[in-house]
């Protein structure tokens, strides 16, 4: 929302634009637009780039954190997660994401990927603009697969396999799908032509859409959104066995190191293809990624070594993965230099959280997807409102019915960011209390304390990861 300083209130911005997911154009015949066949390419690539920072990447990251007795059982929730969550998109996700139906839920006109055809397209971020939306449905189907990988690291190590795939279809179902409804459906830039008919668009987009909050590529819906699912499980499901008491560090740290690798490499297909457009914008977003991961890096390494006295790989690692997250929904919208801020800031920040307010709480969440996660994204979102701002060498926010870079009110802006932070903290926080109320009803959250003792490879999967 922007502050109408003449009436004393707060009015819509119009055509704030969360560059993501957009609401999908019929197929256009005739002289209409035409994809581009590099704005394909580049879509179709980091389509795959975030494959492969889910599987592998994520697994592998996950799994070397974890003890040697549960790694397999980590790769095997994130890889099976990530094709239950593929098939439910085609099946009815992608259509309540991102058709039109109300301020919370599309509707179903998409189900079972209905009407979708190698013509079909979907809108980008410019006028007259459009990509195949084969390849924009493929794109969102990876986010829509890795988020709720994300939450499975906050209760590692001691819940069942079926509980994990049916707590996250549900948490899927009614948490992931309208808050991302909420955050990134709109109706499109050609749909902005005046003042009249951006009202008549921005009335038909998602709730926190509305709210004018800008989430570039998933802070809120993916990285918020998991962490608070994440520390709601951690406390339903209970404290390892031993935790507190027993040490419980990495089992394989060059595993690690090789899934936060391979994070970095796919998160450039997580922010930049964001863009939808293989443009100079999508430059930037690749330049603000690279810039903001390192900054976090060196951050936390550099508070590890002030006060531990040794800077660690496990460190450096989650450094990167804080930077990344707190990146993501203001790469698009800050530049060079403010990404460098944010990166520096989520360091800090994160290793406090996993640090200092873990231990004061007690909670045991395994792999910190809270403290990354959600505190991160908190930052960023927060962050995004400050370093949009031109005069800080941001994007500022472009008015589509005047076609120009709207006044800017970093005031404003944060009231909107506040609004999709807040949002999505409650409406995630309720679905998933909810979901893990009725999992552990039916069928039980947790192994015995023998089975936990024992190691879930064996007796989840009856294989080992070594031998």
């Amino acid at each position: 929302m922007n502050y109408d300083i003449a009436t004393n209130r707060w009015k819509p911005a119009l055509a704030l634009v969360p560059a993501l997911l957009l609401g999908p154009l019929a197929a256009l015949a005739g002289d209409g637009p035409v994809p581009e066949k590099g704005d394909t390419a580049w879509l179709l690539t980091s389509t795959m780039l975030v494959v492969l920072m889910t599987i592998p990447g994520l697994a592998l990251f996950y799994g070397g954190m974890v003890r040697s007795k549960n790694v397999l059982s980590v790769l095997m929730q994130v890889f099976i997660t990530f094709c239950v969550m593929v098939l439910l998109w085609a099946i009815y996700g992608y259509s309540i994401a991102f058709t039109q139906g109300n301020a919370f839920f599309g509707g179903l006109d998409r189900a079972f990927m209905m009407g979708m055809t190698p013509e079909s397209l979907a809108a980008t971020f410019s006028k007259g603009v459009v990509v195949p939306e084969m390849a924009y449905f493929a794109f969102q189907a990876t986010f829509a697969a890795i988020t709720p990988c994300l939450v499975v690291g906050a209760f590692a190590e001691r819940i069942r396999f079926g509980a994990v795939l049916l707590f996250l279809v549900i948490w899927f179902s009614f948490a992931y799908l309208p808050i991302a409804h909420m955050v990134w459906f709109w109706a499109g830039p050609d749909a902005y032509t005046d003042a009249d008919a951006a009202a008549a668009a921005s009335a038909t987009a998602g709730f926190i859409f509305q709210k004018g909050a800008l989430d570039f590529a998933g802070g809120t819906v993916v990285h918020i959104n998991a962490g608070i699912a994440g520390i709601v499980g951690a406390l339903f499901v209970g404290k390892r066995v031993g935790y507190g008491r027993v040490p419980m560090p990495p089992h394989n740290l060059p595993m690690v190191m090789i899934g936060t690798s391979l994070l970095w490499v796919g998160w450039f297909g997580f922010n930049v293809g964001s863009n939808l457009e293989a443009n100079g914008l999508a430059a930037q977003v690749f330049v603000n990624t690279l810039l903001a991961t390192a900054a976090a890096a060196l951050a936390w390494s550099s508070a590890e070594w002030l006060w531990r006295g040794t800077p660690t790989m496990l460190g450096a690692a989650s450094g990167a993965v804080a930077g990344l997250v707190a990146i993501t929904p203001a790469c698009g919208w800050v530049g060079p230099m403010g990404s460098i801020v944010i990166g520096l800031a989520a360091g800090i920040v994160c290793v406090l959280a996993v640090t200092r307010l873990k231990a004061v709480l007690g909670y045991d969440d395994s792999l910190d997807v809270f403290g990354v996660h959600c505190v991160g994204g908190i930052l960023g979102a927060l962050l995004t409102a400050v370093f949009c701002n031109p005069a800080l060498g941001g994007t500022g926010v472009y008015d589509y019915a005047i076609d120009a870079v709207a006044e800017y009110s970093t005031l404003a802006q944060l009231g909107s960011q506040l609004w999709g932070v807040l949002v999505t903290i409650l409406w995630s926080g309720a679905v998933a209390a909810a979901g893990y109320a009725l999992v552990d009803a039916t069928i039980g959250l947790r192994v015995t304390e023998d089975e936990e003792r024992q190691g879930l490879d064996t007796v989840s999967h009856g294989e080992s990861a070594y031998t």
